[in-house]
């Protein structure tokens, strides 16, 4: 009897196409496990030990889909700095994808883009927002200007200062710096609205969303670290006030600094020398990992090893 013998790429393209069914098979079947399971976060923070440096804590955390929020904070579909333009353009696709499993496991999805709201105006997602029932908060709500916004500055109860000098307004642009100019006119279309989000830069408007669909805990994601997302009204400092349980995806955010000004780092180890100061000062922080089961974003320029 002759048994028909296989080439080798024949063999290989067999495997190949197994491991291919395979692994759809396996996508398929994990969003319906993970759908009814608690959110696993790996949680880092830092607390104070002088006259010695912050230590690091990570603790793991569970936590309920359904009374959590993420917050998509000033993606915007420009930017006055060429440079933080292109790194918004570049997180978005990670971070769209992100959100559609995050929504696939009963997360509520708030998008946040600052002063472009009338943008969406008849949109299903901003009427959901100016819907909700009014809540009073247990505290005041931002009340500072910046920008012509509400704003939550730094709180010397808290935090002296930043650790990164961000006086320039942030552009890491090599060369001719950009100049400041309001460039952004909506959300950028990369990050889908989906039928079950909200859309709100109002921290009135989000807190009644929040306690009307009974969200203890809050996710921060999107720009710039150092400003907006802790300083918005709807952000990180004012969640931690409003008594919410916070936590900020340190993958999914990115912040305003030029290298060129104290304490002369890259534009990336700055960010992350932000993401430590908010570990240590207001709220943990982790990565995507927890929620896609995928390696941690990282924007192609960071360089470093």
């Amino acid at each position: 009897m002759n048994i028909p013998s296989l080439s080798s790429s024949r063999i290989s393209l067999f495997g190949q196409s197994f491991v291919l069914i395979l692994a759809n098979l396996m996508s398929a079947l994990l969003p319906a496990v993970a759908a009814d399971s608690p959110l696993q976060l790996t949680l880092r923070s830092r607390t104070a030990s002088p006259p010695h440096p912050p230590t690091e804590i990570v603790r793991t955390a569970s936590w309920e889909p359904k009374q959590t929020a993420i917050i998509v904070c000033d993606m915007w579909d420009d930017h006055w700095c060429k440079s933080a333009s292109r790194r918004v353009g570049e997180l978005a696709g990670p971070m769209n994808a992100m959100l559609k499993q995050a929504r696939a496991r009963g997360v509520f999805v708030i998008h946040a883009p600052s002063s472009v709201t009338g943008f969406y105006k008849d949109t299903p997602q901003r009427r959901r927002a100016l819907a909700a029932p009014f809540a009073p908060t247990p505290v005041p709500l931002a009340t500072a200007e910046r920008w012509g916004t509400k704003w939550c500055w730094t709180d010397p109860k808290r935090e002296r200062v930043l650790p990164i000098d961000d006086s320039d307004m942030g552009c890491s642009c090599v060369g001719l710096k950009c100049t400041v100019r309001e460039a952004w006119t909506r959300q950028i279309a990369t990050l889908e609205l989906a039928p079950e989000d909200a859309l709100s830069d109002s921290g009135q408007e989000i807190w009644n969303l929040l306690v009307d669909r009974k969200i203890d805990h809050v996710i921060l994601s999107g720009v710039h670290l150092n400003m907006c997302v802790l300083g918005r009204p709807f952000a990180i400092r004012q969640m931690v006030y409003l008594g919410k349980q916070v936590a900020l995806m340190r993958d999914f955010t990115d912040s305003m600094y030029n290298p060129e000004r104290p304490p002369g780092v890259d534009h990336f180890t700055g960010t992350d020398l932000v993401v430590q100061h908010v570990e240590q000062h207001w709220c943990p922080s982790f990565t995507s990992s927890d929620i896609t089961g995928r390696p941690p974003f990282r924007f192609a320029e960071d360089a470093r090893p």
